[in-house]
């Protein structure tokens, strides 16, 4: 009979006065949905006549990079060089997608779908509250993914990292080869994981689900006892170094064969979660770019985490906030 693999809980501020590592050593590829977050701020002072809805006037428009290039906008922020591989349309849309890459020092590999429109997430927000979402979203053609795969190839000998993120648009109909070929190449990958079946992310350094995602992958769980069981066959099933389950609120946990690490989550004015999950694989890449062991990456993407979701919208985190002083 095997030991039980032992439980460890890591203190929220763990490693918080460490050292800084040398982010900028670090070359991150980022691959998968790209999107555009557009928000429409306005003031709502009365209902519409023409249903029981709330009028929104509008005052100020902002945008931002959404999907896969919110998770590079994160990684630059932290200073580490950062490519970002991804489709949008031959459109206004993906003209500024570009332009936002342009100004946040991201490396652009864009390829550009002349028979797709780029992906777009409207939301109105009145009275500091999101009215409504709107999106307009379309899976890119077949020839482009090719096209994709093709150069993901070629830029593997340039990047020490690949993080990538599936927000199930399409952009990433290739992952098992990606994760393969990025393997074979030596190459650390993360994958935040969408859908039912993560077996083709099988192989992967580590995978970041939350809790919805991971519940439709290995069902519903009663016990703490209950959860490692189902993580732990999971990530012995996809030959997974480690998983790591966001957990909101409660935290995170990260299962290895060595041992199941909880940490805390770091407690702070919660004001929006939109992109956290994108900070914290942002962080934790990296972080183990830099050569950070596990639980310290763990740790300082935990407290990322906690910062961003104290910001509105799509959001960074940056070195300084970090790493204070």
């Amino acid at each position: 009979m095997t030991d039980p693999i032992p439980n460890r809980l890591l203190a929220a501020d763990s490693f918080r006065r460490a050292a800084a590592p040398e982010l900028s050593s670090v070359r991150l590829l980022v691959v998968g949905d790209v999107m555009l977050d557009r928000y429409w701020f306005g003031d709502v002072s009365r209902i519409s006549p023409e249903a029981p809805v709330p009028v929104v006037r509008i005052e100020r428009r902002e945008e931002r990079l959404g999907g896969a290039a919110n998770v590079a906008r994160n990684a630059a922020a932290l200073g580490a060089h950062t490519g970002l591989l991804g489709v949008t349309g031959k459109d206004e849309a993906g003209d500024e997608v570009e332009k936002l890459l342009r100004e946040s020092s991201i490396h652009s590999y864009m390829k550009r779908d002349d028979a797709i429109s780029t992906i777009i997430k409207l939301r109105v927000i009145g009275r500091q509250q999101q009215m409504v979402r709107i999106d307009f979203e379309d899976a890119p053609t077949e020839t482009v993914l090719v096209e994709k795969l093709d150069q993901f190839r070629a830029l593997l000998p340039e990047y020490d990292v690949v993080i990538l993120s599936d927000y199930n648009k399409g952009a990433l109909a290739n992952v098992a080869e990606m994760v393969k070929e990025a393997r074979a190449a030596g190459k650390v990958v993360l994958v935040d994981p969408k859908g039912d079946d993560f077996s083709p992310y099988r192989g992967a350094t580590l995978l970041t689900p939350n809790r919805s995602e991971l519940q439709r992958v290995v069902g519903v769980w009663k016990t703490e006892e209950q959860l490692t069981e189902k993580a732990q066959r999971l990530r012995a099933e996809l030959e997974l170094d480690a998983l790591l389950l966001t957990r909101s609120e409660e935290g995170m946990s990260l299962y290895t064969d060595k041992e199941v690490l909880h940490v805390h989550a770091d407690a702070r004015e919660v004001f929006d979660v939109s992109g956290a999950g994108d900070t914290v694989i942002a962080t934790l890449a990296a972080m183990l770019g830099a050569g950070a062991p596990l639980d310290e990456a763990l740790a300082t993407a935990n407290r990322a985490g906690g910062i961003v979701v104290g910001k509105l919208g799509t959001a960074t985190v940056t070195r300084e906030e970090l790493f204070p002083g």
